[in-house]
C-alpha cells in the first residue's frame, strides 16, 4: 500500500528533513507542501538539495489542503499546530514535529510555553525505556504521535535506563548540551547569525527556562519503576486517552521527583547534540549493575547503540543517520554516573523519530528509509 503525505512547514529545517527521509521511502507518496509565508514558491528554491521533489510547489497552510490525505505531518512552531490537528480528525494518521502535543500537564505547558493547552498524543521515542516495556508497544496502531523535542529525547534516552533500572537519583540531574543552531529554526534571528556564532559558545534558556525540561522530567517520570505499566498519554481518534486501559500518564508525583539543571550551549556547527548528563548513583549499586542497566535497555535496538567502556561520541559521528551513540562513565569519586549522547537533532531528534514512529504505527519495518550510517568527514 502507498501511503499519500502532507508536510507542512516544508520550507523549514525540520520539514526539509522530513521530506528529504520521505523521499526515498517505498510506501509513501509525497504530494503535498505547505507553508506560510513561502506559500506559491516552487519547494526546490527553498531546499535546493531535494532534487526528487522539484516538481512540487508550496501551497497554502490551511486544513483544507491539508485534509485528504492518508498522513499529515506538521513541522509547525510550537503553539501552532493545534488550531490544525483539531480539524484534522478525518485524517488517519496526524505526526506533529512541534511541542502542542507532547506535553501531559497543562499546568506545564503554562509555566514554559502559555497559550492553548492541547491534548496529549502517544509520544514519538521508540526505544524510550518505560515501565516495565518499551514507548514502541504504545506506538503500534497509533493515529495521533507528537514527535519529541531534540534536546528532550537525547537527555531522555541517556538516563531512562538508570531511573527504569533504579541505580541513578533521578532528583539531582545535571545536563548540559552542545547544540547546533539548526535546532532553532530558519528564522532569522540575530543570535543565529553566522557573525554571532562563529569562534564562538553561547548559552542560553539557562537556569531551568528551556521549555525542553517538563518533556524530559515527563519521560523520566514514565520510565520510573513506581509509575506502573504506563508512560505518556496518547489519544486522538482510534487511540486511547490516559484514563483508557491503553497508556497511562505519568502521574504528578513521580514527575515531581525528576529534578534537572538543564543547560543549552549554542555552538558553531550546523547539526548536532552533544548531552553531558550525570546523577548521583543509588546507595548499593555496583558498577556491573549501573553498566547492565544501559546495555541491557539498549541491546536489541537499532539506532541506540552503547559505546564500550571508555569510548565516548561525537556528534560527527551521527550526522544524518537516525543513530544515539551513548558512552557511560562511573565517577566513583563523586558518586555520579556521567551520560554523554550523540544525535544529529534534526534526523534522531526530529525527522528520524517521526518518521520511525510513522512506521511502527503503519506496522511497517521500523528502519524503512532510515540509516545507521553517519556522513564523514
Amino acid at each position: 500500500m502507498t501511503y499519500s503525505v502532507a508536510v507542512s512547514g516544508a520550507s523549514g529545517y525540520a520539514g526539509g528533513e522530513i521530506l528529504r527521509l520521505l523521499a526515498d521511502h517505498p510506501d509513501i507518496e509525497i504530494r503535498t507542501v505547505t507553508a506560510h509565508s513561502n506559500a506559491g514558491q516552487p519547494l526546490i528554491d527553498h531546499q535546493p538539495h531535494l532534487r526528487s521533489l522539484a516538481h512540487l510547489t508550496l501551497q497554502d497552510t490551511t486544513p483544507e489542503i491539508l485534509a485528504g490525505h492518508d498522513i499529515v505531518f506538521l513541522a509547525l512552531p510550537h503553539g501552532q499546530s493545534g488550531q490544525y490537528t483539531d480539524a484534522l480528525g478525518d485524517t488517519p494518521l496526524v505526526i506533529d514535529a512541534g511541542a502542542d502535543h507532547r506535553l501531559t500537564s497543562a499546568d506545564a505547558w503554562d509555566a514554559f510555553y502559555g497559550g492553548t493547552f492541547h491534548e496529549p498524543w502517544t509520544y514519538g521515542v521508540p526505544e524510550l525505556p518505560v515501565a516495565g516495556a518499551k514507548q514502541r508497544e504504545h506506538l503500534r496502531g497509533a493515529t495521533r504521535i507528537a514527535a519529541p523535542g531534540c534536546n528532550a529525547s537525547t537527555v531522555s534516552l541517556s538516563l531512562a535506563p538508570g531511573v527504569a533500572a533504579g541505580v541513578i537519583d533521578p532528583g539531582d540531574i545535571v545536563s548540559v548540551l552542545a547544540v547546533g543552531p539548526s535546532g532553532a529554526g530558519k528564522s532569522l534571528k540575530p543570535n543565529l547569525l553566522a557573525s554571532e556564532i562563529l569562534g564562538s559558545a553561547n548559552p542560553y534558556a539557562v537556569g531551568g527556562t528551556h521549555r525542553h525540561i517538563p518533556e524530559i522530567r515527563q519521560a523520566l517520570a514514565a520510565a520510573s519503576p513506581s509509575t506502573g505499566s504506563g508512560t505518556q498519554a496518547s489519544s486522538g481518534p482510534g487511540t486511547e486517552t490516559a484514563s483508557g486501559s491503553g497508556t497511562q500518564a505519568s502521574s504528578g508525583s513521580e514527575t515531581q521527583r525528576i529534578g534537572i539543571s538543564f543547560t543549552p550551549v549554542l555552538v558553531p556547527m550546523s547539526r548536532g547534540i552533544l548531552a553531558t548528563s550525570s546523577a548521583p548513583i543509588v546507595e548499593g549499586a555496583t558498577d556491573a549493575q549501573i553498566r547492565a542497566a544501559w546495555q541491557d535497555a539498549y541491546a536489541d535496538e537499532t539506532f541506540v547503540h552503547v559505546l564500550p567502556e571508555g569510548r565516548f561520541p561525537r556528534t560527527a559521528d551521527v550526522i544524518g543517520a537516525n543513530t544515539a551513540l551513548i558512552g557511560l562513565a562511573i565517577d566513583r569519586a563523586a558518586n555520579r554516573v556521567t551520560v554523554l549522547a550523540a544525535v544529529d537533532n534534526l534526523v534522531k531528534g526530529t525527522a528520524g523519530a517521526a518518521i520511525q514512529s510513522m512506521n511502527i504505527a503503519l506496522g511497517l519495518p521500523e528502519t524503512r528509509a532510515l540509516s545507521v550510517n553517519g556522513v564523514a568527514p
